[in-house]
């Protein structure tokens, strides 16, 4: 099982987004088929890969006999579920592992994990019920954010409390379910490190990437982040320990809030290429992409130097409409996901612009 997935081989992947788009076409390149396996059809991945199934995560026959046709497994969406990878495993080595995303995919376990090992984390209380959440407000204070426990992304699954007097309405927004309540953090700015590891624990990261949200939702990114030398080799640091850790195989970010008074707080994790880090496709001699294919494949790592300072835009919804006017700047890369509808809040591309580094 730890054998290298040579070129020519068959990699295939969990989930069908623009994730997996993009996988797949840093896979193709380096002469590598692609099979996708998601519930949906004519996906984003389905589009560049060469073979696209469509079948529910839950259907693990349906996952075995996908796994049965090719050499390795790995994901692009954590919300795939555990007994699929573990199906996934008995036919072809699955990376990262599904103990990994086991971890990562439910925010309960996730932040006992880091606690556990030592990673500065947000102050959390675990919430399963209403009596809970007022214990919880309670220890932790207003204001407070309430998060489901499991299949959140993107904003979804979580509510502000400014008071206790809220809780009630709050505990029925987000579906009376298992939940984790953190402490509202004063942030002075979002970051986020894209890291890897390799099949023989080599490490490599993609530095330091600034995030801006809007509606809960990635915006922008830029690379590097304006912070300072020291706090940038502390985040890389926290990165390697938690890949380390946690035995990653493959490519994992990991989201941190900077606070005012220059704290690094661990927010979450993400055991696949990430949003931010889909810059590094133009300005990275390596991309996430690649690295995930390098990683999960038992190759080298690639060298990871920006040769440019990078921002990137989504293109959330309707402004997917103003690829006309992207296209106008010759120094704009647009890249559209291939989705046929544009809904609010739906990732419909990103456009990243470069400038040569000073």
């Amino acid at each position: 099982m730890n054998e290298i997935i040579p070129p020519g081989s068959t990699v295939g992947v969990l989930g069908s987004g623009q994730l997996g788009r993009m996988f797949a076409i840093a896979a193709r390149r380096m002469g590598y088929r692609v099979h996708t396996l998601s519930p949906d059809y004519d996906t984003p991945t389905g589009q560049v890969a060469d073979r696209e199934v469509q079948a529910a995560y839950d259907d693990l026959d349906a996952v075995r006999a996908f796994a049965r046709g090719v050499d390795v497994v790995t994901f692009e969406f954590e919300n795939v579920s555990v007994a699929a990878t573990e199906a996934a495993a008995e036919h072809a080595p699955v990376r990262p592992a599904g103990a990994v995303l086991h971890t990562t995919q439910h925010r309960l376990r996730e932040k006992g994990f880091l606690a556990g090992a030592g990673f500065p984390v947000t102050p959390f209380r675990p919430v399963r019920s209403p009596a809970e959440l007022a214990d919880a407000l309670a220890a932790l204070g207003t204001p407070a954010v309430l998060k489901t426990a499991g299949w959140g992304y993107d904003g979804k699954g979580q509510v502000r409390i400014a008071s206790p007097a809220e809780s009630p309405a709050a505990w029925e927004a987000v579906g009376a379910q298992e939940c984790v309540l953190e402490a509202f953090v004063d942030f002075e700015r979002e970051v986020s490190v894209v890291a890897a590891r390799g099949l023989d624990g080599s490490f490599a990261h993609f530095g330091v990437i600034e995030n801006r949200h809007c509606r809960h939702v990635l915006d922008l990114s830029t690379a590097p982040a304006g912070v300072p030398r020291p706090i940038q080799d502390q985040a890389v640091e926290i990165a390697r320990g938690i890949l380390e850790a946690l035995g990653v195989v493959g490519v994992l970010a990991v989201e941190m809030f900077l606070t005012r008074d220059g704290r690094l707080l661990v927010n979450e994790l993400a055991p696949r290429p990430h949003n931010s880090g889909h810059l590094t496709f133009d300005a990275c001699l390596t991309s996430q992409f690649e690295q995930q294919l390098r990683a999960v494949c038992g190759l080298p790592l690639g060298a990871t130097a920006h040769h440019s300072e990078a921002l990137m835009k989504n293109l959330i919804g309707d402004e997917v409409n103003q690829w006309r006017e992207i296209l106008r700047d010759p120094d704009a890369k647009l890249h559209l996901y291939g989705k046929a509808e544009a809904r609010p809040g739906r990732k419909m591309g990103h456009v990243t612009r470069l400038k040569p580094k000073t």
